[in-house]
């Protein structure tokens, strides 16, 4: 968190995800796993004043620590739940348009966060449209399996982004529906129209998603 704006997105991939918003650009909810520093369930709330946002941490620790990292309390439109992510996403009233997961530990991402029951999950609690984002770590041994995992469940409704100032952080992009990813210029019109409202360079983003288009699902015998 940056001290002299706290509700702001201090690392790249944070920013990276909310790529989100260039192909939902007003989700009615929000559903987070893994709430670490808050940083993203803050930029949300401060700027989607429309949105009821969840954000679930499996360890109350880090939930004890909200105050210091300048949390909202929990109100009509938000709430920090503590609870198992890989078991919240079962939960039969668990219907976000967008599902962030970004559950990282010391040790990396938990296997139950990556697998493919998991991802069938997360498919299955989206709303009708709805859109899943998650960070993944490009040099975690498991890397291929979860795009592989991904790809099983979502098909070709899966594209993925390299994370703004990061090495190995990637940003996936999978959702429901039939649409694919928007044209470039799409994205740059959706970026201008939400630019008043938002911190974040979306046009960057637009083209970190635009290059993800890029990725050859092949050589990782990933094609769905």
């Amino acid at each position: 968190m940056l001290r002299r704006d706290p509700f702001g997105l201090a690392l790249g991939y944070t920013r990276t995800m909310m790529g989100f918003l260039l192909f939902r650009p007003s989700p009615r909810r929000i559903s987070m796993i893994g709430l670490g520093g808050g940083s993203l369930a803050k930029y949300c709330y401060r700027h989607l004043p429309s949105t009821a946002i969840t954000a679930v941490e499996i360890n109350p620790q880090v939930i004890a620590l909200r105050d210091r990292f300048q949390l909202p309390p929990d109100d009509e439109r938000f709430r920090v739940v503590c609870a198992d992510g890989a078991q919240y996403v079962n939960l039969p009233d668990h219907r976000p348009d967008v599902l962030l997961v970004d559950g990282f530990n010391a040790d990396g991402l938990p296997a139950e966060l990556g697998s493919r029951s998991f991802y069938e999950a997360c498919r299955r609690r989206l709303s009708d449209d709805g859109m899943l984002v998650a960070n993944l770590v490009t040099d975690e041994p498991d890397f291929h399996r979860y795009l592989r995992s991904l790809r099983e469940v979502f098909g070709n409704a899966v594209t993925l982004a390299p994370s703004e100032a990061s090495e190995h952080n990637v940003t996936i992009f999978a959702w429901k529906g039939v649409d694919g990813v928007p044209s470039l210029m799409t994205m740059f019109d959706r970026a201008r129209a939400l630019a008043h409202g938002h911190a974040v360079n979306l046009h960057a983003t637009a083209t970190r998603i635009e290059y993800g288009k890029q990725f050859n699902w092949n050589r990782y015998d990933l094609v769905g």
